[in-house]
């Protein structure tokens, strides 16, 4: 990884197709309302699959109106539709009008309100890539982003109007660039990164388009929409809508189906299989099974419904983790987490930042010296084996195998469910392994899991809550004892990579004083409290425990307490 490193970052790649007119993004585009109708059709039938009597689809349907009618009084957005009660109050009317109507007209009805519903639905969540806004918003973004970037780095006023820095000088991608570009030519990418920000949706975007890839469709939580600022990018970009409110029968077959078709039209698709942003800061351990199995469900489609000299084209899964110094919002998630985990209650997934200060954070990140990086792992089949670069998937032995076979019941491709819940369950527990394994330590990450490890340790009988309301005259650690500390666990994150199962930053190497400093620098560096820095008298204290357990989550998972 390190040398691929080397290679990467600062390397500029040619678009693999030209002319955005050729790019599966804009077909899809081009015929909206036809894909936007398909959609809602394959969703209507599949409700009716698994609500197949009439009694079971009204249940349904009355269930998903209380739902509906209970996420606006408790949870409504700016970005929620102004007809929404209108529309619900309606539908809630026209069930219970048909109380005393015969079995038949029930029938009827209940078909023609799922239809409408799933139809609603459908259009909610179609994104709308437009080339020319597309165009426009990808200049803005590298317009304004390098000029920050000038302004900061040369510290002149008139560099802000130079291009001496660009993006490639703070963003690193690493890992398997190439690859993901060849099998971009002969099949269809999904990726899937892991989730910590906000900015997440806007650097991979950025990611794609410095690959050369064509633009990508990608699932984007709802909720982004309420910021004004990303809500333009988004819609520019072709995002398509996700909203985790939503946990009825209707939308999550409709979002799954949005998905499933787009990837068998051939679109490049990215989604976090983790649902949402990491709470507690940790690489996903458990992801989402359904975006993920409609990239299982559209590539047996692939097989069912090609013709026998056909190749069907192949979906390849990427792995991908995005690697940063700090998260803006850490603060707010580790807060939504140990809530969560004290109390056991839900808590709605909420935005405390609007556009404003979604800008005034991009301005801090971009006049910061502090670089994020882009680790992207090698190329899956959908069944989680490795494929090489021309896309062939190969077994633990490395040799060729036929993804096909998967999906052959008496030596005809068929329709397995429970065949197919389990591959997903299979692929979820590969993903999160490459995610582990490509992972890239920062020098943040090593001083933040060090430090809270080490007060741990002196305070054995303390619980997290305990812990976490540490008194202030005992968050304190003498620099050597954690400097001795740092130099062990450091030891042995060489060695794990040795081992290939993880990943450091180049600057994780030389002299252990320059690597702490350099983790004190940067961990949290845009919160008001610190969660880490030096006392004036030399030594390690906190001025936020729970963010600084935030930060010491990304080295959860690795056994590396021991070597505290």
């Amino acid at each position: 990884m390190e040398v691929v490193e080397k290679k990467n970052k600062n390397k500029k790649y040619k678009p693999i197709l030209e002319g955005i007119p050729d790019w599966p993004v804009y077909q899809l585009s081009k015929n909206r309302k036809e894909f936007i109708e398909e959609v809602a059709q394959k969703s209507f039938n599949r409700v009716k699959e698994v609500r197949p009597t009439t009694k079971q689809l009204m249940d349904e349907l009355e269930a998903t109106v209380y739902r509906e009618q209970q996420r606006m009084k408790r949870n409504r957005w700016r970005v929620d539709p102004a007809d929404e009660p209108k529309f619900w109050s309606q539908i809630k009317s026209e069930l219970v009008a048909l109380t005393n109507k015969s079995a038949e007209e029930i029938q009827t009805k209940a078909d023609e309100i799922l239809h409408r519903i799933v139809s609603r639905y459908a259009a909610e969540i179609a994104g709308n890539f437009k080339p020319n806004s597309y165009r426009l918003t990808r200049e803005i973004i590298k317009f304004w982003f390098s000029r920050l970037l000038n302004g900061a780095r040369v510290k002149k006023f008139g560099a802000f109007f130079r291009n001496r820095y660009t993006l490639r000088d703070k963003i690193q991608i690493v890992g398997k660039a190439k690859q993901i570009r060849n099998l971009a030519r002969v099949g269809t990418i999904v990726m899937v990164p892991t989730h910590f920000s906000n900015l997440d949706s806007i650097l991979i975007g950025w990611v794609i388009h410095s690959l050369g890839l064509p633009a990508f469709i990608y699932g984007a939580g709802l909720n982004l929409f309420n910021i004004k600022i990303f809500a333009y990018f988004m819609n520019s970009l072709g995002a398509y809508k996700v909203d985790r409110r939503k946990k009825n029968l209707p939308y999550l077959e409709t979002l799954k189906l949005y998905s499933t078709l787009a990837i068998q039209k051939g679109a490049h698709s990215l989604f976090f299989p983790g649902g949402t942003r990491s709470r507690a800061g940790m690489l996903e351990k458990q992801l989402k099974l359904g975006l993920l199995s409609s990239t299982i469900e559209a590539q047996r489609n692939a097989y069912l419904e090609s013709k026998p000299e056909e190749e069907p084209r192949k979906i390849f899964i990427v792995p991908v983790t995005l690697n940063y110094h700090f998260v803006l919002e850490a603060p707010e998630l580790i807060d939504d987490y140990l809530s969560v985990k004290g109390q056991d209650r839900y808590l709605p997934e909420q935005d405390k930042y609007g556009s404003w200060q979604m800008l005034k954070f991009l301005f801090k990140f971009f006049t910061k010296g502090s670089n994020i990086s882009v680790s992207i792992g090698k190329g899956l089949d959908v069944m989680g084996n490795y494929v090489d670069d021309d896309g062939n998937s190969l077994d633990a032995q490395g040799r060729i195998i036929n993804t096909r076979d998967y999906f052959v019941t008496e030596g005809r491709i068929a329709v397995d469910k429970q065949r197919e819940d389990e591959y997903t369950r299979m692929l979820s527990q590969r993903i999160v392994s490459e995610y582990h394994r490509i992972n890239r330590v920062f020098a943040s990450h090593l001083v933040a899991f060090v430090a809270f490890e080490l007060w741990q340790q002196k305070h054995p009988k303390l619980d997290l809550f305990g812990l976490l309301r540490l008194p202030e005259e005992d968050q304190v650690l003498s620099y050597e004892e954690f400097r001795a500390a740092c130099k062990r666990v450091r030891k042995q994150i060489y060695h794990l990579k040795d081992e290939g199962k993880v990943y450091h930053a180049t600057h994780l190497k030389g002299k252990i004083d320059l690597v702490i400093r350099h983790g004190l620098e940067n961990v949290g560096i845009f919160h008001l409290k610190r969660p880490l820095l030096l006392s004036k008298q030399g030594n390690i204290i906190t001025q936020d425990f729970n963010t600084l357990y935030y930060y010491h989550n990304r080295l959860a998972g690795y056994d590396l307490e021991k070597f505290v």
